[in-house]
């Protein structure tokens, strides 16, 4: 039965029901209570952020490790463990008077000292500093001495850790608190349950007639600006991609007309492939010749939403709310570690806490990643106001603490290097927890399963039956703290329990905040908040229900649930997908994706694109070129594609709505339904009342009929459509805006999450809930494909939408994710799989309506057809080991005419080159890395994504495994080296050398081998890693085509010409 969790508002627990006891449970008052077991480690200090509603009897509360239990009908809660005083608190804030403090500015620590107290300095200036700032102006600092500017003279740590060794141990254990540890601690998990009231605008201050004119004028500033590229940059590049064209055509019409006799077959392939490569780079070219460049203004962005004005006195923040999807399958390949810092990056977002949500997707229903998320919610409380207090970028703690340069430079608050080391501590007590959660769980499971066994086992025992029985056999279960079965997968297989078939889980983690800022308290054991917001947004955690039988649609289909689940329980105008590897690196990424959505003209936007950026990349496959140049030209049409992550959506057209049209004034149901119908639920109350509340005629009553058969049968679902269509809209005062909504309608608070919201959430992300509905086919992911991604976004644009490429000054998302070859190839080769399953479906650009342009149908069509390119790349790629073998060439003769033309080719692609790296801001290197891997991928991946995505669309079969991939790549290297060995050792055996006919077939194959050669390195780095069957076959293939074209004759060998070739 499914699970799910919900949150009361008459208490801080978080309660979770099952759907058969949901009548029960909410006409009663009890609840379970849910928590999670973490052992307790001597080293973690926890830390108290207080705030104004906290509870005070003489002493301060102090919250430890938390105790988690869990079960189908379980609640999460935290309970005060215990109660100290504050004077007998052991962690102070400085250091006795007659000790030497560390003259550092904000840190007022004991200074070094050795076991004898002696006082260490380590400059001859004598500047007094602690250990750890000593530390981080070593290793993350310029090593160079705050008094007197000066390197120091010794930087190894070792011997300093030696000397300090002794008295850090002793100060550990003297600091340390025993007193309050027990075999199971609890800590409260804060989930915004305190009340705070911030300072209000007085609604009674007058606003004189110039002082209204003047902020209206300032209000209504556009949000976006558009750049084209300079006309002396642009203006060449379009003519060089017409040259070009004209060059080819002489060049392939030369081609021709002029074949070699001689050698027919070569010249037929030849030309053949150079036929496919023109026509190829046409499509790839004719997108890319109207780049733009945006911009946005985030001041005008607060100018306009939260500042106050005569129709928003409070100025209270009026902008929209956004729901973040997050999604992981599989914890081994995706760390919890990894997904709980996303988690917290998102949460520490520099956007309004009240309209942001963010809810984790976990395909495979794991422990781990529940409680992963648990201990991120918790950890939040502490990460999130150190952020917001200190300004912190970027805002996830690994990739913060990792920086590789000075964390002090242009902190101006004193407490910070203090707030530092403490938070630096606590994280590194967090990645404890969350790295030792798998044997934490296991131990548990081992536990629980060998308890239930011997009851069992004494059961049977005790029954006295003189008849044979035969002995129990109990299920290995994955068990949570309070002694119940996780509903979700086990680490066993088991029926009801498998990544395949288990029940719905919803949590929330953290409930939604309050409307009004709540601020913490001055705390000399903690960090002072006195002045900073600690409320949180809502974490949501979801596993969809999944059975055998139903197909599940992988991440398309998870995403689906989300969308639904969201909509019912915060339903956010907007929607921003990220992979559990992406973090938010920008935190105001999330205000600029704005600025396109609420601009006077953004109601026509259905995405906001941002690019793909990864850190430790250290082969450079992170596609710059494909983001930069295709995805920046495509944002001067009809926008650019959309790539699976890092994208903003409008959630309006994510439910397969049509764009607003000017000449239309159509509601939700005619965008979705047709043209001439009218509106039965996304009209607005005011438009209601307009028409005095007219009858239902009968294409009405039929529209409402139509309704659940498209989006599932959800009247709550169904009711939160026309909201967030509505509040998704731009302002209504500008006039530009023909369908905006009022200033101040999103600034009141949002409706309390209750029981019947989580329940019928529950309901939506059922595994038979999109039985006979448009759910991937017309409305929300896309089924079907294996870039399901792509095609959702050219469903937008076929209808057509907008979107728009958002490359900020600061990247805005980073990926965490190791980048390899290997990885690499996989991405490639599932990329150009869904590429030739498009093009063999009815997501054909060819197919598109009259709404999607031109140039953007093109580029669609390209998309579905660049991965054919790597059957000619191949072919083309052996030719010249062919042409040193026969001692033959592509043409005839070297003729001038072919020289000029072949010269004319080379040069305006390098112009090109030149005039795309200056408009895209990409690196020559950059540029030269994706030219590599495009000989790369199609020799490989590409070739290996059609024969599967012709096997999947016409027989259903999967063949094709990443080591597969590298043969091609392998044989293609080999056999240009033998070419070149046998073409030079014949002339070598000539007696009149012919080295002019030599060179064309040597500059032919070193141009491949350039090419590849980032392939065959990282195969020499891979030692030990590549399967030696690669290497086999490559071999054997290489020989084998070798031997075609057997033996160089002796020059003393009668009759024939030293050098040639003939068959055994």
């Amino acid at each position: 039965m499914a699970n799910n969790s919900y949150s009361t508002r008459r208490s801080p627990s978080i309660h979770s029901n099952s759907m058969g006891d949901m009548e029960s449970d909410m006409s009663s008052a009890e609840f379970a209570t849910y928590t999670v077991h973490i052992p307790p480690t001597p080293d973690h200090q926890p830390l108290e952020i207080s705030i104004e509603s906290t509870s005070e009897a003489g002493g301060r509360t102090y919250m430890s490790n938390p105790m988690y239990s869990s079960g189908n009908n379980s609640t999460m809660s935290a309970d005060v463990k215990e109660k100290m005083a504050e004077s007998d608190l052991r962690h102070r804030v400085g250091a006795p008077a007659n000790q030497s403090l560390c003259s550092r500015h904000g840190c007022n620590a004991k200074g070094m000292s050795d076991d004898r107290n002696v006082g260490l300095v380590p400059c001859d200036c004598g500047y007094k500093i602690c250990g750890n700032c000593y530390r981080d102006i070593i290793v993350s600092g310029d090593g160079m001495c705050p008094g007197c500017q000066q390197l120091y003279r010794n930087r190894d740590l070792s011997e300093l850790d030696r000397r300090l060794s002794i008295i850090q141990m002793s100060n550990a254990m003297n600091d340390f608190d025993y007193s309050g540890i027990s075999l199971e601690e609890k800590r409260d998990y804060g989930y915004g349950n305190a009340v705070g009231l911030g300072e209000s605008f007085d609604g009674n201050d007058e606003w004189s007639a110039s002082d209204a004119k003047q902020l209206l004028e300032k209000q209504w500033n556009p949000l976006t600006s558009t750049l084209n590229i300079s006309p002396v940059i642009i203006n060449p590049y379009r003519i060089l991609a017409f040259v070009r064209m004209l060059f080819l055509g002489f060049f392939l019409a030369w081609r021709l007309r002029h074949p070699n006799e001689d050698s027919l077959w070569l010249w037929s392939i030849s030309v053949l492939c150079e036929l496919w490569f023109a026509f190829s780079w046409l499509l790839d070219q004719i997108p890319k010749l109207c780049p733009v460049t945006r911009a946005v203004d985030l001041s005008a962005l607060k100018e306009r939403f939260e500042t106050p004005s005569p129709r928003n006195p409070t100025g209270k923040s009026d902008l929209p709310g956004i729901d973040i999807f997050v999604s992981t399958v599989d914890p081994e390949k995706e760390p919890p570690l990894v997904t709980a810092n996303t988690i917290l990056s998102i949460l520490a977002a520099d956007y309004p806490v009240e309209k942001l949500s963010c809810y984790i997707s976990d395909d495979g229903g794991a422990l781990i990643t529940f409680e992963a998320m648990a201990e991120a919610a918790s950890f939040a409380n502490l990460w999130v106001p150190f952020c917001r207090k200190h300004d912190i970028e970027p805002r996830n703690p690994e990739s913060y603490f990792n920086l590789k340069k000075d964390p002090f430079k242009n902190k101006i608050l004193p407490d910070f290097v203090r707030d530092r080391r403490r938070v630096k501590h606590e994280y590194d007590e967090f990645k404890v927890r969350i790295n030792g959660l798998p044997d934490s769980i296991r131990r548990r499971s081992d536990a629980y399963n060998t308890q239930e066994e011997i009851k069992a086992i004494k059961r049977w025992k005790e029954s006295g039956d003189d008849e044979p029985v035969e002995r129990p056999k109990i299920r290995k279960a994955t068990w949570m703290a309070d002694g119940t079965h996780w509903p979700g997968t086990w680490t066993g297989s088991s029926p009801e329990h498998d990544r395949g078939d288990h029940a719905s889980i919803i949590q929330v983690m953290l409930q939604p905040p309050s409307d009004e800022p709540i601020t913490g308290r001055s705390n000399s054991n903690s960090l002072n908040l006195s002045e900073v917001d600690i409320r949180l947004p809502m974490l949501v955690y979801i596993s969809r229900e999944k059975r055998p039988g139903y197909d599940h649609n992988k991440k398309a289909g998870a995403m689906n649930a989300l969308v639904r689940a969201s909509a019912v329980m915060s339903n956010g105008p907007f929607i921003l997908n990220l992979d559990c590897d992406h973090y938010v690196f920008n935190s105001e990424a999330l205000r600029e994706g704005m600025c396109f959505m609420m601009d006077s003209n953004g109601e026509g936007i259905c995405y906001v694109q941002f690019p793909q950026r990864f850190e430790g990349d250290r082969c450079a496959y992170h596609n710059t070129v494909f983001f930069d140049v295709n995805m920046r030209a495509l944002d001067g049409l009809q926008g650019p594609m959309y790539v699976g992550t890092g994208c903003l959506f409008r959630r309006k057209a994510i439910y397969g709505f049509d764009p607003p049209r000017p000449e239309e004034q159509k509601s939700c149901c005619s965008w979705c339904f047709g043209r001439h119908r009218k509106s039965a639920i996304a009209s607005t109350p005011d438009d209601n009342q307009s028409r005095g509340m007219e009858e239902d005629t009968d294409d009405e009553k039929m529209t409402k009929a139509l309704v659940p058969k498209k989006f599932g049968n959800s009247g709550a679902f169904i009711d939160s459509i026309r909201v967030a269509a509505v509040q998704g809209l731009p302002l209504a005062s500008h006039p530009y805006a023909k369908k905006g909504r009022p200033p101040g309608a999103l600034t009141v608070p949002r409706e309390p999450l209750d029981p019947s919201s989580i329940a019928e959430a529950v309901n939506v992300i059922s595994c038979w809930f999109e039985d006979k509905t448009e759910w991937g086919q017309n409305v929300g992911w896309i089924y079907g494909s294996v870039t399901g991604d792509v095609v959702t976004g050219y469903r937008m644009h076929e209808r057509g939408w907008r979107s728009v490429y958002c490359a900020t000054k600061k990247d805005a998302f980073r990926g965490t994710a190791p980048i390899s070859l290997t990885h690499r190839l996989h991405e490639e080769l599932r990329w150009a799989t869904g590429s030739v399953e498009i093009f063999f479906s009815r997501n054909n650009a060819l197919l598109a309506g009259p709404r999607l342009k031109f140039a953007q149908r093109v580029a669609y069509l390209n998309i579905g057809i660049y991965p054919f390119t790597s059957i000619f790349l191949i072919v083309y790629c052996f030719l010249p080991a062919i042409c040193l073998f026969t001692d033959q060439f592509i043409v005839e003769y070297l003729n001038v005419t072919f020289l000029v033309y072949l010269l004319g080719i080379t040069i305006t692609l390098c112009l090109l080159a030149v005039l795309e790296i200056k408009w895209s801001g990409v690196a020559l290197e950059e540029w030269w890395r994706n030219e590599q891997f495009w000989l790369i991928g199609g020799t490989s991946a590409h070739l290996g994504a059609v024969l599967q995505g012709l096997l999947k669309v016409f027989a259903d079969v999967y063949i094709v495994k990443w080591t597969s991939l590298m043969i091609p790549p392998c044989t293609i290297i080999m056999v240009n080296l033998v070419g070149i060995t046998v073409g030079v050792f014949r002339n070598i055996y000539l007696p009149i050398p012919q080295w002019s006919s030599l060179l064309g077939g040597v500059v032919f194959s070193l141009w491949v081998l350039v090419h590849l050669y980032p392939f065959a390195k990282g195969l020499m780095g891979r030692r030990g890693k590549t399967p030696t069957i690669v290497f086999v076959w490559s071999g054997l293939i290489s020989i084998c085509i070798s031997l075609l074209w057997v033996a160089v004759d002796h020059p003393t060998a009668s009759n024939q010409i030293g050098g040639s070739f003939q068959l055994p």
